[in-house]
């Protein structure tokens, strides 16, 4: 039918490569047509060719590239990384080109471009920054290294990936191992080489809950320690390469390191900012932290242990205190958690809010059997908006963590209408057993919380009404994109609105209203650990990055966890799962803390005028949804708060006062 996303039924090894080298060459032509139009320059003949060649190579990506991380068939996943390495090399490769920067240099002359405003002003100075990043101002010798450089890098972040899909690891235990777990559990678990074995892996749906719950302290060490070395001896040289390289392309652009390099093209703009940032917020954390690691420490002792609180204790007694403090057992809650009428309570109420409607597609044509296809429709036009994918249940060789994936980025086509984007939900949820649908947790990270928060992407990815696919999808600054996510979390710790939909999934009966306020109780609960922990991660990117010498990885991440309060966990090396910082969050984890707090800051209006407003909705996708990357972040949350953020409602929720500075 008119309108319907790709067919992924018959992807095979060829389709996948066919798909990107036809969408390469469809960009290629269209970059041709801007290269052709120097010696009489346009926006339409120049700038607006290149974005088209844009869409055309995020359209390769989500045919071919984007099976590298879903697709079952090992093959077609090594076509798929093998066409992602391809696109992001054409996409570094761009602004390399002396004939693109010519024209578009040429246009930059025109009458024309001084007149621009908006975002296609933005789009001309976005394209200047590029071409200075890729070294035009350098001989051509040093910007020919610059460009290998910048594709090593590709390559490397294609090669660190792949490790750690393809390095599942696992412990194998008897029954009494798993004390302290579910019947549930233990029967979604493989069998072990051993008769009479279980094997629990580090897939979240089995990792999680047995950090929270397995008894055996030793076996919770075990698997925490192969989780902390996944794929170390493949991935420590990997990184390694990679910060060298990063150091060198900072030299080569005249920044003082790779932070300053990457931080230009951010909110933060620079590392002093987030150093500022930090200042203001480890205090009070750190302070909660260690209240919060002394009062397990006594809940340790007194369970007959002699030595010390472990990393690997914590979410252990985080569990504990949730059920024994607040009366709030997670796998009890679970039960009222379905899959499915979670979804469609998710649908009721960011419809409601934001004025969408929400089908299902009967025939989702899609990678796997258990992918759903959704359509969004303007709920005041009927207009069809966007399409996306749901993939929620772990496999083999998928994608490991949880992300939204752009598969078509809206934008204007050459004809000036609007191209509806397509996205895709990958997660790992509890799958379904035998004997039950798939139950999601709840908690702080829990697994309702995170369906939310990626829903977050896929509105972001799917309001978006810039025109160009620079500033469309997930194309805002790397320390903003993550707030329009982190402000959808709220919804799921509010009694109203999990009451809407909280189902038992046995009996139909409500969530009962004591145990929804009991957990929106214990919602903030270790709430210094936990930020505590993004801490850690930022403060360690930074040690890695914002350094002019060479970095010693095991200090870094040493030096930087002193800050969680926890002893080290020693014999570990997590950079080599750490597959944020090499590819994407390099010089950017810090951006979760800080889009949190902005996420937070902008959820504070909905608190103050109504949780579930429409009229909130409306200005909440009006100025934020909508223009996407065609304004900054700090524009942005200008536009819907009326004033830069602040870190005050992010101290004020966790019951650590406020402060009147500026957060971003």
């Amino acid at each position: 039918m008119p309108g319907m996303p790709y067919d992924y039924r018959n992807v095979t090894v060829e389709s996948v490569t066919s798909e990107a080298d036809a969408a390469l060459a469809r960009a290629d032509a269209l970059v041709g047509l801007a290269v052709a139009s120097a010696d009489r320059p346009s926006f339409d003949a120049t700038l607006k060719q290149l974005e088209l060649a844009g869409a055309e190579i995020a359209i390769g990506y989500g045919r071919g590239a984007f099976m590298a991380h879903v697709h079952p068939d090992a093959a077609v996943r090594d076509a798929g990384q093998a066409a992602e390495e391809k696109i992001n090399k054409w996409r570094v490769g761009i602004a390399f080109r002396d004939d693109v920067y010519r024209a578009v240099a040429a246009f930059a002359a025109t009458p024309e471009s001084q007149a621009l405003t908006g975002e296609r002003a933005r789009l001309l100075e976005h394209w200047m920054r590029d071409f200075r990043r890729a070294g035009h101002e350098l001989t051509p010798e040093l910007r020919a290294e610059l460009e290998s450089l910048r594709n090593r890098l590709v390559e490397l972040q294609t090669a660190f990936a792949r490790n750690i899909n393809e390095s599942p690891d696992w412990i194998e235990v008897d029954r009494t191992g798993l004390d302290g777990l579910p019947e549930s559990y233990v029967e979604r678990l493989r069998a072990g080489e051993q008769p009479g074995t279980y094997r629990v892996s580090l897939e979240y749906p089995e990792f999680n809950p047995f950090m929270e719950r397995a008894t055996d302290r030793a076996h919770r060490e075990r698997i925490f320690r192969k989780n902390f070395n996944q794929a170390a001896g493949l991935n420590r040289p990997l990184m390694a390469e990679a910060l060298e390289i990063r150091r060198r392309i900072a030299e080569l652009l005249g920044h003082p390191t790779w932070a300053h390099y990457a931080m230009e093209v951010k909110m933060a703009a620079d590392p002093d900012r987030v150093e500022s940032f930090y200042d203001q917020l480890v205090p009070p954390l750190e302070a909660a932290a260690r209240d919060e690691i002394g009062e397990m420490a006594r809940m340790h002792a007194e369970s007959g242990a002699a030595d010390a609180l472990e990393v690997w204790d914590w979410h252990f007694y985080d569990t504990r205190q949730s059920m024994e403090h607040h009366g709030v057992d997670q796998n009890e809650v679970s039960e009222y958690l379905p899959l499915d009428p979670v979804l469609d309570g998710m649908f009721a109420l960011t419809g409601d809010v934001f004025g969408l409607d929400y089908e299902r597609v009967p025939e989702a044509n899609a990678w796997h059997e258990s992918v759903q296809l959704f359509r969004i429709k303007d709920r005041a036009t009927g207009e069809l908006i966007a399409h996306f994918y749901t993939d929620l249940f772990p496999r083999e060789g998928k994608y490991t963590h949880a992300a939204a994936f752009p598969l078509v980025i809206a934008h204007r086509a050459a004809d000036g209408s609007r191209v509806e984007p397509v996205s895709a939900i990958v997660a790992n949820f509890t799958p379904p057993s035998a004997s039950r649908p798939s139950l999601l947790t709840h908690g702080p990270h829990g697994e309702i919380e995170t369906l939310f928060h990626e829903f977050g992407h896929i509105l972001h990815m799917s309001l978006s009404q810039a025109e160009f696919t620079r500033f469309s999808g997930a194309e805002t600054e790397w320390d903003f994109v993550e707030a329009p996510s982190q402000i959808m979390e709220h919804w799921v710790w509010q009694p109203e609105i999990l009451s809407r939909f909280a189902r038992h999934y046995q009996t139909g009966e409500p969530i009962p209203t004591e145990l929804v306020e009991r957990m929106a109780g214990s919602r903030y609960i270790n709430v210094g650990i936990r930020a505590t922990r993004q801490v850690f991660f930022g403060t360690m990117d930074m040690a890695l990055h914002a350094t002019a010498d060479e970095p010693d990885m095991d200090a870094a991440i040493r030096d930087s966890w002193r800050v969680t309060q926890f002893p080290y966990p020693e014999d570990t090396f997590m950079l080599a799962s750490f597959g944020h910082l090499m590819g994407g969050y390099d010089a950017g984890y810090y951006g979760y803390l800080w889009a949190e707090v902005i996420g937070d800051d902008m959820w504070g209006r909905f608190a103050s005028e109504g949780i579930d407003s429409p009229a909130v909705g409306a200005a909440y996708r009006r100025a934020v949804l909508e223009p996407n990357g065609a304004m900054s972040g700090d524009d942005l949350v200008a536009g819907f708060l009326g004033r830069p953020a602040s870190i005050d409602n992010y101290l004020q929720m966790r019951g650590m006062g406020a402060t009147a500075d500026v957060a971003g």
